[in-house]
């Protein structure tokens, strides 16, 4: 009776009524910037595994609101701005590691940026080098490439050619039983530009609607197959 009744809570944190837009676009309330209830669990065992073969996995980025996430786009907009780009110019730069508010993963609480608590390491840790080579983060890598997926976690922007969108991020990683579930509800959810054009976002109501439409499909579907 407890197992079943712990089966029961454990799959109730989820129910699509409770995918709603706010939600989708990390405009919901979470002060406290908490992951997702399920990824949470799934992280604490597999922290709890490369703990014991020396890795202490800590998460360098997780839940980020909406409004964090315009704070940072805003920011590096009119830095762009002052040199003069145009604004589809200026989309293009950003959106190389920068996500547009509204459409980050980070907003579900499914996914993160993960590191390496007992490496040695200065400056930026979100850096490519630093998990190949020599890098500090290597053994966290070679350890999430073995074990990652047995915890139902999957490196969302890979070392592929065929992958569109965001550049080859070695350290995120997105619990897929959970984060699949919230990409299908924001393909259908949301009015993907209606919303940019409605959320005061630096430069929305500049930048074509082709290069935004060319956005949703090659950067927020251009993602590892895994979490499709």
């Amino acid at each position: 009776m407890r197992l079943l009744l712990a089966l029961f809570c454990f799959s109730s944190f989820l129910t699509t009524a409770q995918i709603t837009p706010a939600v989708l676009t990390g405009q919901s309330a979470n002060p406290s910037n908490s992951l997702e209830k399920e990824t949470q669990i799934a992280l604490k065992k597999m922290q709890a595994a490369a703990l014991k073969d020396g890795i202490k996995i800590e998460v360098a980025s997780g839940y980020r609101s909406f409004n964090r996430q315009r704070q940072i786009w805003n920011g590096k907009y009119s830095r762009y701005q002052a040199q003069g780009l145009t604004p589809d110019a200026i989309f293009d730069n950003i959106v190389e590691y920068s996500t547009v508010p509204g459409t980050s993963r980070h907003h579900w609480g499914t996914d993160m940026d993960l590191i390496d608590g007992n490496a040695k390491y200065t400056g930026s840790v979100l850096v490519t080098d630093k998990f190949h080579g020599d890098g500090p983060f290597c053994k966290l890598m070679d350890w999430m490439d073995q074990h990652s997926t047995e915890y139902g976690f999957e490196l969302v922007y890979t070392m592929n050619n065929n992958r569109t969108g965001f550049e080859y991020e070695p350290w995120h990683y997105s619990y897929a039983p959970v984060s699949k579930k919230y990409l299908q509800e924001y393909l259908n959810q949301i009015d993907f530009i209606k919303f940019l054009r409605s959320q005061n976002i630096m430069g929305m109501d500049d930048i074509s609607d082709a290069r935004l439409e060319r956005y949703y499909k090659e950067h927020i579907q251009g993602i590892n197959a895994e979490l499709f």
